[in-house]
C-alpha cells in the first residue's frame, strides 16, 4: 500500500471509538438541545461552541487522517475555536462576529465534504458512515448559519422575524438553516435582503442534491450489496 493510499484510507477509531461519526452526530444534537439553557451565559456559549468544535475535529480525525485536514485544522480550525470564545464574550462586536463566521463556515464546509468522502471512500456501507451521513448534513447546516451570520454582519436587516428587520441570534439562524435544509419550511426567520436569499437559495439546493444524491447513492450502495449476497448464494 503506497503513501497515498495509507492517506485516503478512512480508520475509524481513536478516542471517540469505533465510531466516530455517531458520536458527532450525536454531539451536534446536544448541543442544539443544550443551546437554549447556556445561549444567556458566555461561559456556556464558549464551552458548547468549543467543545462541539473538538468533537467535530476529533470525529473528522478518525474517519479521515491526510494531510490537507492537518492544514485546514491549524489555519481555520484552531482560529475558528479562538475565536468561539471571544464571540461568546463579545457578541454584540461586529468584527469579532464576521471573523468568527468566515473562521467557521469553510471549516465545517470541509468537514461535511471529508465525511461524505468517507461514506464513499468504498462500495461497503458501515453502520459508522450511515451515522456519517447524518452528521454531514448537521455540520452543512451549521456552515450555512455562520455564512447567515457573516451576511448579517455586512448587509444589516438580511433577515427578519416574520417581516420584522433586526438583528437575529446565532441560534436563530442556525434553526433557519435548519429548516431550509430540510425544505420542512417551519422558521419564522426569514430573508429580507437579496444578499441574504441568495444564500438561503442555495442552501436549499444543497438540501435537495443531499438527498437526491448522498441518500440515493447511499441506498444504491446496499440495493446493490444485498444483490450480490444473493448472487453468491445462488453460486
Amino acid at each position: 500500500m503506497t503513501r497515498r493510499d495509507r492517506s485516503r484510507d478512512p480508520r475509524p477509531g481513536g478516542v471517540l471509538g469505533p465510531r466516530p461519526s455517531a458520536v458527532l452526530l450525536v454531539v451536534q444534537l446536544l448541543v442544539v438541545l443544550a443551546y437554549p439553557f447556556l445561549a444567556d451565559s458566555p461561559v456556556g456559549r464558549a464551552v458548547l461552541g468549543v467543545g462541539q468544535m473538538l468533537a467535530v475535529g476529533v470525529a473528522v480525525a478518525a474517519v479521515r487522517r491526510t494531510p490537507a485536514l492537518s492544514w485546514v485544522a491549524l489555519t481555520l480550525g484552531v482560529p475558528a475555536g479562538v475565536f468561539t470564545v471571544a464571540e461568546a464574550v463579545a457578541s454584540d462586536t461586529a468584527w469579532v462576529v464576521l471573523v468568527s463566521a468566515l473562521l467557521h463556515a469553510p471549516f465545517y464546509f470541509y468537514v461535511s465534504y471529508s465525511m461524505i468522502r468517507y461514506v464513499f471512500h468504498d462500495d461497503r456501507v458501515t453502520r459508522d458512515e450511515l451515522y456519517a451521513t447524518g452528521a454531514a448534513f448537521t455540520v452543512v447546516a451549521w456552515a450555512f448559519a455562520y455564512c447567515y451570520a457573516a451576511v448579517q454582519v455586512v448587509w444589516p436587516d438580511s433577515f427578519g422575524d416574520t417581516g420584522a428587520e433586526g438583528v437575529r441570534s446565532w441560534f436563530e439562524l442556525l434553526y433557519l438553516s435548519f429548516s431550509v435544509l430540510t425544505s420542512v419550511g417551519l422558521s419564522d426567520i426569514v430573508p429580507l435582503g437579496s444578499h441574504a436569499r441568495s444564500i438561503v437559495a442555495v442552501e436549499m439546493v444543497v438540501g435537495v442534491l443531499y438527498i437526491a444524491l448522498v441518500i440515493s447513492r447511499l441506498v444504491g450502495l446496499v440495493v446493490s450489496r444485498q444483490a450480490m449476497k444473493v448472487v453468491q448464494e445462488d453460486d
